[in-house]
């Protein structure tokens, strides 16, 4: 009788990974993905950190009378040569510390490009969700709605909003910066809800969708737990290049007067303060200005890194 042999054999293929171990495999591969958000992690940081990293108040003027005697008046920046080691960047007409009010510009900025971003990821999920995928009277009724929202251009209606209510008691809650939240979501929704209404006709009729609803799975369940994950790549992309939109929306508003309202430090005020000696202290433009552009570009240059990494025909 012949041997009976047997063989082992193993299996030695790398263990599968998800989408989302993919998509952040891809992002770490685009080197400009990398450096943007390194670059937000920064300015982040120093938002968080300005209370310990800021040397003097940034709204103390030691121009007012009764505090010169307690800083000086017009100091030039640190690589001038009369520039005074605490303040870095000098100070502004009014004997503001301008590195004081660069760190804590930086909190405004990023809270006014993230905390609306939510606003309408959310709100737009919210609709999206149930216009695609109840459909009917549903989604004409909030489709409609969407339509007339988005019929309105939206920095007008954004100008319109925070001029009317500027003088209004929610011009005053948090500086300001409730209305330009609200001002701000109320207009950009439409965009998000639109992208994941798209998803969800384009998913609900699959398979997996027919098996949840053959089983009785709850229509909140399927829209949440089966339909949302698979539409959350092109929200992430969409809500990333929301933030950069609103943080120069917010600069734009705070540059004509009608933003946060001050003493509140916003790189968009200091470019407007800075702007009448533009010519004898010209950092006190550019130094906002460069931080704004440089956000942008992260934030740009971040959105594209993950629109390529969250694409499926992406190949590693």
């Amino acid at each position: 009788m012949a041997a009976i042999t047997s063989e082992i054999i193993f299996d030695t293929a790398k263990p599968a990974r998800s989408l989302w171990g993919d998509a952040l495999k891809r992002l770490g591969r685009n080197r400009m993905a990398v450096a943007s958000v390194v670059v937000i992690t920064i300015f982040a940081v120093l938002a968080i950190a300005a209370p310990l990293i800021a040397r003097h108040d940034p709204d103390f003027q030691s121009r007012a009378r009764a505090n010169r005697g307690n800083g000086g008046t017009d100091l030039p920046p640190l690589w001038d040569s009369e520039g005074k080691p605490d303040y870095w960047l000098g100070t502004d007409n009014l004997g503001r510390d301008i590195a004081s009010r660069m760190l804590y510009g930086a909190r405004v900025s990023l809270v006014v490009g993230f905390i609306p971003t939510f606003i309408i990821v959310f709100i737009g999920i919210v609709v999206g969700l149930n216009a695609g995928y109840r459909g009917g009277w549903v989604d004409s009724l909030l489709m409609r709605i969407t339509d007339v929202t988005y019929a309105f251009p939206d920095l007008l209606l954004i100008l319109i909003m925070v001029s009317a209510l500027h003088d209004k008691p929610i011009a005053d809650i948090f500086g300001g910066l409730l209305l330009i939240f609200v001002a701000l979501a109320i207009v950009n929704w439409v965009g998000v809800a639109r992208l994941v209404r798209g998803q969800v006709l384009s998913l609900r009729e699959k398979e997996f969708i027919e098996a949840a609803r053959s089983i009785g799975t709850p229509n909140w369940r399927i829209m949440f737990t089966h339909l949302l994950p698979n539409s959350l790549g092109p929200v992430i992309v969409s809500a990333t290049f929301s933030v950069p939109g609103f943080i120069l929306t917010e600069a734009f508003l705070s540059f004509i007067g009608v933003g946060v309202k001050p003493p509140t430090p916003t790189w968009g005020d200091m470019i407007s303060s800075g702007y009448n000696s533009i010519n004898t202290s010209p950092h006190e433009v550019w130094v906002p200005a460069a931080c704004i552009g440089l956000l942008y570009l992260s934030f740009t240059f971040l959105g594209d890194g993950l629109r390529d990494a969250l694409d499926p025909r992406m190949k590693l």
